[in-house]
């Protein structure tokens, strides 16, 4: 009896110390290089190991640790947003881009470019209070469908990345959000989603203004865009902000080339990992000629620079983590 229990015993402890720490990834060059190198410098026998302070992972949001297609998630809040507002007071759409805004005409944003989605996102989040905010995307994740999958937004994380965060959190690491995503918007739900908290979540954010409404200090988003967390931009905020130069980048577009080529440019061990969106089944494919996540210099360089592409046909059992 003795022997069986013992034998029973390491067995569940073989299962639990060896169990596949990425499970939704198939076995193959991507998954093993992660793997090897998250073991590399979590040995502190390997000459290049990394103590855990120094363990520091950032993560792009749109289109590396949930979807990002047809628009941006967060231009479909807005325009949600809008729609509602207006139903209050009308005369917030004095515009025909607001307009078309508040009838989900995407078209018409991207045709007016940058002038025209900061004009959407002034008339859809100014002169709230973050609080308020805050509480206006809560509710939309709770009701909002995406058109395509009819999965709410936050079902449409990526497991495989889900599972990548978790495991490098059990191995020490220190997990970020970098994005070009709206700061306020993803702190929302990135704890819930990811595991990963408010304070440890970086992304563009608007000016504000510090006020006392009804005898209560408060903190109202206004408008205007005080900085861009895109391109070069996300380096510097991870320097601002973080204060260590991170030894693993994880992004999918060339708006995280400058954050995964500052991560991989530093001394020792470093990884840098790309989302390459190969999967038209399951999900979108698209790269070069996409105007949301434009893939063109990580594809051209990222190999040379030793950076790990990830084929999401290839290398993803499942994609989202609310469906198969």
């Amino acid at each position: 009896m003795k022997a069986a229990l013992f034998t029973t015993f390491l067995s569940i402890t073989a299962t639990t110390l060896f169990a596949d720490p990425l499970p939704s990834w198939d076995d193959g060059d991507s998954k093993s290089r992660i793997v090897e190198f998250v073991s590399t410098v979590t040995d502190p026998n390997h000459s290049d190991y990394v103590t855990p302070a120094e363990r520091i992972a950032v993560f792009d949001n749109d289109g590396t640790l949930w979807a990002e297609q047809p628009v941006y998630f967060q231009l479909i809040f807005a325009m949600d947003r809008l729609e509602e507002l207006a139903k209050t007071d009308p005369s917030i759409l004095n515009s025909p881009i607001l307009e078309a805004a508040a009838k989900g005409n995407v078209q018409t944003i991207a045709e007016g470019g940058h002038e025209a989605l900061i004009e959407v996102i002034n008339a859809s989040h100014a002169g709230a209070s973050v609080d308020e905010f805050q509480a206006s995307v809560a509710d939309w994740l709770q009701s909002a469908r995406h058109p395509d999958t009819g999965l709410p937004y936050d079902q449409m994380t990526y497991q495989p990345m889900v599972e990548l965060l978790r495991y490098l959190r059990d191995e020490g690491f220190s997990t970020y959000i970098v994005s070009g995503g709206g700061l306020h918007f993803m702190r929302v739900f990135a704890e819930d989603a990811y595991g990963i908290p408010p304070e440890q979540v970086l992304g563009t954010y608007a000016d504000a203004t510090y006020e006392s409404i009804d005898g209560t200090p408060t903190i109202v988003k206004s408008p205007g865009i005080a900085f861009i967390d895109d391109k070069q931009g996300k380096p510097i905020n991870i320097e601002r902000t973080i204060g260590r130069r991170p030894i693993l980048a994880a992004g999918n577009s060339d708006g995280d080339f400058a954050m995964l080529e500052w991560t991989t440019a530093g001394e020792g061990n470093r990884l840098g990992v790309l989302i390459h969106h190969t999967d038209s089944e399951r999900e979108w494919a698209y790269d070069r000629e996409s105007p949301i996540g434009k893939l063109v210099d990580g594809l051209d360089k990222g190999p040379d620079m030793g950076w790990v592409i990830v084929d999401m046909a290839e290398d993803w059992k499942r994609v989202y983590t609310g469906a198969n």
